[in-house]
Formats: C-alpha cells, sequence, structure tokens
C-alpha cells in the first residue's frame, strides 16, 4: 500500500492540519484530512505520519510505502538525521514503534509536486476549521445518519 503523507502550519506554529492518502496504484482508497490545533510544521509532519500508520495498522496492512516530501522526517525516519528537537521525540518514538507492526516499511522522500494531493488535504483541514470558527458548528459528512441532511440545510432534524 502507498501512503503518500503531509503536515502544514500556517505560521510556525500556527493552525495546522495533516492530509493522507492510501492508494493501490492508480486508486486512491482512502483520503484523510484533519485539523490538529496550533502546531509547528514539523509537528505536522510528524503527526501525519503517525496517524497514517496507525491508520494502517487499523487497516490490518502488513506492508506499507510512504511517501512524504518533508526531508526531516524521511531523512529521521531512516537514520541519517538524529532527533534533536524536543517537541518531535515523542512523535519520532511513536512513528518508530508503530513502523514496527508491518512486515515492510518504506519511506521515501518524494518532491512537493508529487505530493500534491496529500498537501491539499493538509490545506483543507485548515481551511474547513477556519470555515466552522466564523460560520459556527457543520456536521461531517460521517456524521450524518441516512437520510439526514446536514445542518444549515433544508428539512434539518433536531435531537
Amino acid at each position: 500500500m502507498d501512503i503518500y503523507i503531509d503536515g502544514a502550519s500556517i505560521g510556525n506554529p500556527g493552525d495546522a492540519g495533516i492530509g493522507i492518502i492510501f492508494s493501490q496504484g492508480s486508486e486512491t482508497l482512502k483520503n484523510i484530512s484533519r485539523y490538529i490545533g496550533k502546531q509547528t510544521n514539523n509537528v505536522a509532519e510528524y503527526t501525519a505520519l503517525v496517524f497514517a500508520l496507525q491508520e494502517a495498522l487499523d487497516m490490518k496492512l502488513k506492508s506499507v510505502r510512504v511517501f512524504s516530501d518533508s526531508e526531516l522526517v524521511c531523512r529521521q525516519m531512516t537514520g541519517a538525521y538524529k532527533v534533536k528537537s524536543d517537541n518531535i521525540k515523542d512523535l519520532f518514538m511513536q512513528a518508530t514503534n508503530l513502523a514496527k507492526g508491518f512486515q515492510s516499511f518504506q519511506i521515501e522522500q518524494i518532491p512537493r509536486e508529487r505530493n500534491r494531493g496529500a498537501d491539499k488535504l493538509a490545506g483543507l483541514a485548515i481551511k474547513e476549521k477556519n470555515k466552522k470558527s466564523k460560520i459556527g458548528r457543520i456536521a461531517a459528512p460521517s456524521a450524518l445518519c441516512a437520510g439526514e441532511e446536514s445542518p444549515g440545510s433544508k428539512g434539518q432534524r433536531s435531537g
């Protein structure tokens, strides 16, 4: 399974989001876009990796190839760089421990142009957070029951 990850923050630290794409060949199997609060960009990148690996384990995947445009994350995960920053040491340890749960784990740095999908999802998470804070609560599509409409639309159910 190929997994594309990205973390983004507006400001450093600032509002941050993660984007993850699970794909097999040319088929996208799952997209994840999550707001993660006020974080540094490096924390967002590592959070995307940890979240992706946990999700992959939950999906019972045996082999994963992770692609990221973060030189820092990729080089630290392969041992080329030491982890010096206290704010990412715990995330690095989580990612390392999660990676041990796979029969095969690979991580590869790719150019930003090849990671546009995950980057877009990370940015979308931040935009959606900012949009929600301006207009109020909006139910996520996954939170809606069959037959229900989103809050703010005609026929809104109360309860």
